[in-house]
């Protein structure tokens, strides 16, 4: 499947090591619905999550939840749209679903799906890159990176999958905003061209390492994770300031299914489906995400004082 802004650069799936986790966030259309992922039963909580906090979910929550409660976990991690959708449809069925984009999941599993949620950490939006590469050096000197994005070659930037990802339609939305603010006409059509596109949001970073790509539009964690060069962007721009929801708002992207969504901050978000096969697991996993925040923090998410917050009124079990 192609993004309504043209390039498609999908690799193949990924799996982590601790226990074989499918982390492709590959296509619907291209196997998604065949392969046989982590979802079809457990002896504990099955998860499925966005594909940026696979890293502390596999390493950090998951490993320490197995430890504390005796249950076992079970991860599987795409784009939050993908993740929605794999549910929406009947094709995966979690007892927990984690988004991206708190909207998102309100929209496509409430009512059917969910009648509650809680945010529980926030993200932002950086961009990494190769010191050793031309826009990585220029961006190591200082250079404004809107500059440095508009010289660079194409397929040089790459971003997620909008139309899998809000991590992907944000970095257009950060195009379109860095546009307005600086008058370059056309910036965002323009970089819509010219990047490349992952599906695999996982993999998104590894064409820094393997030297396919000079520069990534990512999460804040996941460049943490991979202790890859970084520019932080302002506040007004990055997707990380609850104060700057407005800002965030006046750029928006349709995406290939007619979805049309607003810039927002990056806040995650937890449900239990009403459906789930384990809801007592699902329960308990999602008290021990708000419990250990620290463990999130130690994989470069935020969570601050004014989390967590709920969304509808949580199930007897999880305290709000």
């Amino acid at each position: 499947m192609h993004s309504r802004d043209g390039r498609d650069d999908r690799p193949g799936p990924a799996r982590w090591s601790r226990r074989n986790a499918l982390v492709a966030a590959g296509g619907l259309t291209a196997g998604l619905v065949g392969t046989a992922g982590c979802l079809g039963g457990t002896d504990g909580v099955r998860v499925l999550a966005a594909g940026s906090l696979a890293v502390a979910l596999e390493e950090g929550i998951g490993p320490a939840f197995e430890s504390e409660s005796g249950l076992g976990y079970e991860g599987e991690y795409y784009g939050t749209n993908a993740v929605l959708r794999l549910v929406a449809d009947g094709t995966k069925h979690p007892d927990v679903v984690i988004g991206a984009d708190i909207d998102l999941l309100r929209e496509r599993l409430y009512p059917a799906q969910a009648d509650w949620d809680v945010e529980f950490a926030t993200n932002e939006v950086v961009i990494a890159y190769a010191p050793e590469t031309e826009p990585g050096a220029r961006l190591a000197d200082g250079e404004p990176w809107y500059e440095v994005f508009a010289d660079a070659e194409d397929g040089a930037i790459s971003i997620s999958d909008p139309d899998l990802d809000p991590l992907g339609y944000r970095a257009l939305l950060l195009f379109e905003l860095a546009e307005r603010e600086y008058g370059l006409e056309g910036f965002r059509d323009a970089m819509a061209d010219r990047v490349a596109r992952v599906a695999d949001e996982p993999q998104l970073l590894a064409g820094l390492e393997n030297g396919t790509r000079a520069c990534a539009v990512a999460y804040g964690n996941m460049a943490a994770e991979r202790d890859v060069a970084v520019r932080k962007l302002d506040d007004a721009y990055n997707f990380g300031d609850p104060a700057s929801a407005d800002r965030y708002a006046r750029a928006s992207y349709t995406t290939a299914d007619g979805q049309t969504v607003e810039g927002s901050p990056v806040v995650y978000n937890a449900t239990v489906r009403t459906d789930a096969d384990d809801p007592d697991a699902g329960r308990e996993f999602v008290s021990f995400l708000l419990e250990n925040g620290d463990l999130l923090a130690d994989h470069g998410l935020r969570v601050d004082d004014s989390l967590p917050r709920f969304h509808g009124d949580p199930p007897e079990g999880i305290d709000s």
